[in-house]
């Protein structure tokens, strides 16, 4: 991960509250209007298939279409996909039952990538207005995502 510090995490736990103060005082259409280009330039630095923090520390929501098209991808009844991997959270949300996840493959590769929760595919969220809308989704994922705390340090300069 060229030009990403090898401290990030600890660098992102310290920042917490400079974060917090940004996302509860941004200029929502401004902050808007520079996240696309700066979520490229993170991008182009971060490599997520050396990193997979997301997938070995957290879980996707899984919505109804997920597990339907994830189902049918594999093979099996929703209601089976549901019982082998899922549980319930404490927001109600299905989540998975094991970390990491048990379709990340040893090289850090997602065995249904294409199939993937609409959650994985969105995530970091910082290309869009998640980011400034669910701001304790935004400080915790600083700090397991390289992606958003270079996000977030870019966002503090403006």
């Amino acid at each position: 991960m060229d030009g990403v510090p090898a401290n990030w995490q600890i660098q992102a736990a310290n920042q917490q509250k400079a974060y917090k103060r940004f996302l509860e005082k941004a200029d929502l259409r401004k902050t808007l209007r520079v996240l696309p280009d700066l979520h490229e330039k993170a991008f182009a630095k971060i490599d997520c298939l050396q990193c997979a923090n997301c997938c070995k520390n957290y879980s996707p929501r899984f919505k109804s279409p997920d597990i339907k098209r994830i189902a049918k991808h594999l093979k099996i009844k929703e209601t089976d996909f549901r019982e082998k991997y899922l549980q319930l959270d404490s927001d109600g949300d299905e989540v998975l039952k094991s970390k990491p996840c048990p379709f990340l493959e040893s090289d850090n590769t997602c065995a249904i990538y294409d199939v993937r929760p609409s959650d994985c595919s969105r995530f970091p969220y910082t290309d869009e207005d998640v980011l400034l809308k669910r701001k304790n989704l935004t400080l915790m994922n600083a700090t397991v995502c390289p992606a958003v705390f270079e996000v977030m340090e870019q966002l503090l300069k403006i």
